[in-house]
């Protein structure tokens, strides 16, 4: 019961989402319908073109209830196709959000937003193939797939920057409405080529198809979504969505061309030599993505309404298809052709069905994909450029045609005719249960009513999405499905005979030959992918980790202060800065010795770093207070405030951390070779550049001419727009949160990242052993066995450790008092954070690990999550009002006994802010302080073994 109620909520959650889906696109057709575009703008950053700008017409409608709809049908399969023992609400989570990432796609209205989905695809069809992640065909085939089309989301980005580059504006309606201009420009073909990167990796078309056969290791519920209605279908809706402005050129027809017509014959060819079911069909889809495509390139509106329908068709019959295919591995344990035979006595409602979809696959007439295709061959003979394509198309297109015939009779006569199967994985198949054959009883009644009656069925549904991409361009086409007895028919009867007859020549040769056709079967495209790879990451990046790596940390950093120095540099010295003569205005005393005395501490910190780390510690805590002073002697009181509260808490962090380094070995350390002292000349020579480099950069900045409006806006609106007098704290969660965000992203993956290193952090073995003061309290407790066993308060630190715990509430209530004025007087979130860290830290340091957590329960992931997730949801709520992103309302309300507070909205997002600083802060803590638990359990279990060796 558990375990079937583990697979019937999370399908259920799921169905309802996917059906929410569907409802909202079908009742948003009357709109549609009546030639409207629905838009939801919300501003991101406007000054730089962008936003979060979603955008629906009849073409993206008509993708949406595509996605949606078989989406739902999908869920409802693998609710009965999953087993119980996987993990089904990840796969579900997974499914949802690929459907939303290619939703997403259908409807974005900035093409810097649709390339942000067009990722999310990549990562989320990654995730559901490598699923079954203990198999190693899923492992590499989500490789596979993340890697192609990864770098062909990275060339469409740039294709689309390109465009806008171009058209002056990312907004997809401008870009559309643009075409004469962008073909006209010199960067047309450079951003023509990284978009079609982009979309052929995308939809697996030469010579990127390799990629989706090996796909297949994913479930078959996958299998079916990602062939019909995403992924592989985003590439051709890409292709679509941007003809208007990219079509027509003989460079479009060329590149595309070739792609899809090679596409188009390959992908059947290899099709019908498969033995595993879904490959059959992965490599029919192939086929099929390459005739939308050859469509496509063609530059003719007709050709491009016969796209569109056939993108629908190919999704209503091959949804099916996997689905069946699904069924028959379930209810058999197997998808190898050669075992399998004579279904239809087990399986005759899903037999019938999927033949009806496989004849609908060849384009048999009365079903929905006899019509597309018929419209194919009819462009195929019409004259679009004088090429060599152009002149074989008609002979390709049927010739692809007949194989498609070939590898659909054989799926049909191989899996459901013949003898009876023997030696199954599971020898007695039988109908699977009446709502997992349900979705593909819908999608085959819809490949017959389309292909009976299109125009009364998909014809509006048609008109919308067509009219939507070629606008007054659009052409008279008909759906009828008779023509009269023309070139096309007698192709499409060609194909239906020549296709039967290349199949019964063959079939004892298909039924015993190796998986893989003939001539092409060494060549694969896979092991050139891996050749490619292995090419990659094993010469060229081994070369360069000779070259440039290292494990050691000195070498590293050195790397990395270097590159910070140039990127500092090369703006200024590329742009030809001449900063202005320097002027000494002279200096107070006090302040001169205030810094001398900070950098005799610099000095002396990497002096005696050497020597003694603890010293170093001390003297590096030294410089970090005169800089504290600085802010202060400048009226800098919030950054003074901040640096002093940032010195305690990383100075604490760094002192609990220097217990787990290795002792020094004197007499090593001590002996300076002549490779030593160049060393540190070296190090010495790169740390006077790149400090006189900084003072160079700040030198440059602080005298660079600046308009006065920029310091008096903030001055004359942190009030008024802002609603608090404290200047700074307005400008970092007001005017710049945007920067404060990214900000304090950044501050939590560091944390996650040190905490990942930590853990996998195994101290020296010479810094292991107890320290003498441990050791000394450790007698004193044998000598007092009165004392209790959990009291882990250090006789010689009674005192500290007390007057550290009565600190606790003392520093909370702190906390709030820095948090609550921030608005007004220096304070603020970052600073409240860091108070409230020190308090853990203290915490820790009067009671050790187990007894501050044996008394607070701390989650510093979900302060961290909480935090971040505060910040954007206040970041979000200006959608809501019409305002961009981040905009805050100021004002105050007046408070019983308090007063006036402020409650600007900006206060929720520095909200956000405490709670990440808090989370990162204790995270780093939790780790370093777990070091002593695992050192105890080492101790414990050395302890253990010695004695079992004595005994």
């Amino acid at each position: 019961m558990l375990k079937s109620s583990s697979r019937s909520l999370p399908s259920l959650i799921a169905g309802l989402v996917a059906l929410g889906c569907l409802a909202a696109s079908i009742a948003a057709y009357p709109a549609i319908a009546e030639g409207e575009i629905l838009r939801a703008n919300l501003e991101w950053l406007p000054q730089f073109g962008l936003e979060f700008a979603l955008r629906m017409d009849g073409f993206a409608w008509l993708f949406s209830v595509l996605i949606s709809g078989i989406g739902f049908l999908v869920v409802v399969y693998a609710r009965y196709y999953m087993s119980e023992d996987d993990p089904v609400p990840r796969f579900f989570s997974f499914l949802l959000a690929f459907m939303g990432a290619m939703l997403g796609i259908v409807i974005s209205g900035n093409v810097i937003l649709l390339s942000v989905f067009w990722e999310l695809t990549s990562i989320f069809s990654f995730l559901l193939i490598s699923y079954w992640h203990n198999s190693a065909a899923a492992r590499d085939g989500a490789r596979m797939s993340l890697t192609i089309t990864g770098v062909g989301g990275f060339c469409l980005l740039i294709g689309v920057l390109l465009l806008g580059n171009i058209v002056g504006s990312y907004d997809l309606d401008k870009i559309l409405a643009s075409g004469d201009v962008i073909r006209n420009h010199p960067l047309y073909l450079m951003a023509l080529i990284f978009i079609l990167l982009g979309a052929l990796t995308k939809s697996a078309q030469f010579p990127f198809h390799f990629w989706l056969p090996n796909a297949m290791a994913a479930p078959t519920p996958v299998s079916a979504f990602l062939h019909s209605a995403t992924m592989v279908k985003a590439g051709v809706f890409l292709l679509a969505r941007f003809w208007p402005a990219l079509a027509g050129s003989y460079e479009w027809f060329i590149l595309l061309g070739t792609a899809g017509i090679i596409t188009l014959l390959l992908g059947a060819y290899f099709a019908m030599f498969q033995q595993d079911l879904k490959g059959l069909l992965a490599y029919s889809t192939i086929s099929h993505l390459g005739l939308i495509t050859t469509l496509l390139s063609l530059g003719s509106p007709l050709a491009t309404v016969a796209a569109i329908f056939h993108m629908v068709n190919h999704a209503t019959f091959k949804a099916s298809l996997f689905m069946a295919a699904g069924i028959i591995d379930h209810e058999t344990g197997t998808r190898d052709m050669r075992r399998l035979s004579g279904l239809y006595r087990f399986l005759p409602f899903t037999a019938t069905l999927a033949m009806v979809a496989s004849a609908a696959m060849a384009g048999v007439p009365l079903l929905n994909g006899f019509l597309s295709k018929e419209m194919f061959f009819a462009e195929a003979v019409e004259t679009h450029a004088d090429s060599i394509l152009d002149r074989i198309l008609p002979y390709v297109a049927t010739l692809a045609g007949a194989f498609s015939v070939a590898y659909s009779l054989r799926f049909i006569h191989t899996v459901f005719f013949g003898r009876q199967p023997v030696d199954l994985p599971k020898p007695a198949p039988h109908e699977p249960p009446r709502w997992m054959r349900f979705p593909i009883e819908i999608l085959v009644v819809i490949c017959l009513i389309v292909g009976i009656v299109p125009s009364l069925s998909i014809g509006p549904f048609l008109h919308v999405a067509v009219t939507s991409v070629l606008g007054a361009d659009t052409p008279e086409y008909s759906l009828s499905i008779w023509h009269g007895f023309n070139l096309p028919l007698i192709m499409s009867m060609v194909a239906l005979v020549a296709g039967t007859v290349i199949y019964f020549v063959l079939r004892r040769y298909l039924a015993s030959c190796a998986d893989g056709p003939p001539v092409f079967r060494r060549l694969r495209g896979q092991r050139i992918f891996e050749r490619i790879l292995v090419e990659v990451s094993w010469r060229w990046a081994r070369l360069a980790e000779q070259r440039l790596g290292t494990r050691k940390l000195q070498p590293q950093l050195r790397w990395v202060v270097f590159t910070g120095f140039l990127a500092g540099m090369l703006p200024l010295t590329l742009s030809g800065f001449e900063p202005r003569p320097f002027a000494f205005s002279g200096v107070d005393p006090m302040f001169a010795v205030i810094w001398l005395i900070g950098i005799c501490l610099a000095i002396g910190t990497a002096f005696m770093a050497k020597y003694h780390r603890l010293a170093a510690l001390v003297m590096l805590g030294g410089v970090g207070l005169t800089v504290c002073i600085t802010f202060v002697w400048l009226s800098a009181p919030d950054l003074a405030v901040t640096q002093l509260l940032v010195e305690i808490v990383t100075t604490v962090l760094i002192l609990l951390g220097l217990r787990w380094l290795p002792k020094r070995n004197e007499g090593v350390d001590d002996a300076i070779t002549l490779r030593a002292r160049f060393r540190r000349f070296r190090d010495l020579a790169l740390a006077i550049v790149c400090g006189v480099g900084m003072t160079f950069v700040a030198y440059a900045v602080m005298t660079m001419p600046v308009p006065d409006a920029i310091a008096t806006y903030f001055l004359e609106n942190a009030y008024t727009e802002g609603g608090g007098r404290n200047v700074v704290n307005v400008i970092l969660v007001d005017f710049r949160g945007f920067d404060t965000l990214g900000e304090i992203a950044v501050l939590g993956i560091v944390a996650l990242t040190v905490y990942a290193l930590l853990r996998r952090f195994r101290p020296a073995a010479d810094s292991m052993s107890m320290p003498e003061q441990q050791l000394i309290q450790n007698r004193f407790d044998e000598e007092r066995p009165e004392r209790s066993a959990g009291d882990t308060v250090k006789e010689y630190l009674l005192i500290p450790s007390v007057i550290m715990q009565w600190m606790f509430p003392v520093l909370i209530t702190f906390a709030v008092y820095i948090f609550m004025r921030g608005h007004d007087l220096p304070g603020g979130g970052f600073s409240a954070g860091l108070t409230l860290s020190i308090a853990f830290l203290l915490q820790y340091l009067a009671g050790g690990t187990r007894w501050a957590e044996d008394r607070i329960r701390i989650l510093p992931l979900r302060w961290m999550g909480a935090g971040l997730l505060t910040a954007m949801v206040t970041g979000i709520g200006a959608w809501f009002l019409g305002y961009p992103f981040l905009t805050s309302h100021s004002r105050y309300i007046e408070l019983p006994l308090i007063g006036k507070m402020p409650a600007a909205t900006a206060l929720f997002f520095d909200l956000g802010v405490f709670l990440l600083v808090v989370g990162s802060a204790v995270l780093i803590l939790v780790a370093l302080a777990h070091q002593s638990i695992r050192i105890n359990r080492l101790r414990a279990s050395d302890t253990e073994k010695t004695k079992g060796g004595e005994a």
